[in-house]
């Protein structure tokens, strides 16, 4: 067990029964060229926060811990967007650019980014919707493995990740969402509110360096 500073207070986590989920560190969202990119949002940082998660990766991976990548995309034919009359449609970033292709699955910006490639061993989950737990079997992958901790990561903070996160307080995890691991979509205002939210209403925050502060201090 290891205790973490975590913020509004500390908490115990089992690293057995918890994974990091990164979320959409795809080429759409991170690279120059990509989708974020041309709808003028500043992808710059970007680097800097894969940077991060892979050290967040090194430690849970050394202490035993799932790792979990969730990452958006649609079939060719779009028939997982949602039809005409699904509000998806209208405010999905790339279908309401017209630029559904750019997430369709297998091309380069649904692509993870070079610097962040899954190994075999990690869970990868497509998902269509902001939520990785919307239409997905995200929810059943982590029941059957136990988990129970989940440590986030990725791209929009204040979009997919917080989307997600707050689904899983919703379904009794424990969310704890990782400071500087995070960018997101617009100003920094943005990922300030997202904070707050966790903090005040559904879950716990923390730095990458407390993460492997505590786990170092543990032993493991």
């Amino acid at each position: 067990m290891v205790q973490l500073q975590t913020r509004p207070e500390p908490i115990v986590v089992d690293p057995k029964s918890a994974a990091v989920v990164i979320v959409d560190m795809q080429n759409a969202f991170a690279s120059k060229g990509g989708l974020f990119d041309l709808a003028g949002i500043d992808v710059s940082k970007a680097a800097r926060i894969a940077k991060v998660v892979r050290r967040i990766l090194q430690c849970a991976r050394e202490a035993g811990m799932k790792v979990l990548y969730l990452q958006m995309g649609y079939r060719k034919d779009l028939s997982d967007a949602g039809g005409p009359d699904s509000p998806n449609q209208r405010r999905e970033l790339a279908l309401a650019m017209g630029r559904g292709q750019c997430l369709t699955e297998g091309t380069w910006d649904f692509s993870i980014i070079d610097a962040l490639k899954p190994r075999p061993e990690d869970l990868v989950v497509v998902k269509s919707r902001y939520s990785g737990f919307a239409r997905t079997k995200l929810h059943p992958l982590l029941r059957a493995r136990k988990i129970r901790f989940l440590f986030f990561t990725g791209i929009a903070t204040n979009v997919c990740v917080e989307s997600t996160l707050r689904d899983a307080f919703f379904l009794d995890y424990w969310p704890i969402l990782i400071r500087d691991a995070t960018l997101q979509a617009g100003p920094p205002y943005l990922k300030r509110a997202t904070i707050h939210n966790v903090e005040t209403h559904f879950g716990w925050t923390l730095t990458s360096e407390e993460l492997v502060q505590a786990f170092a201090s543990s032993g493991l």
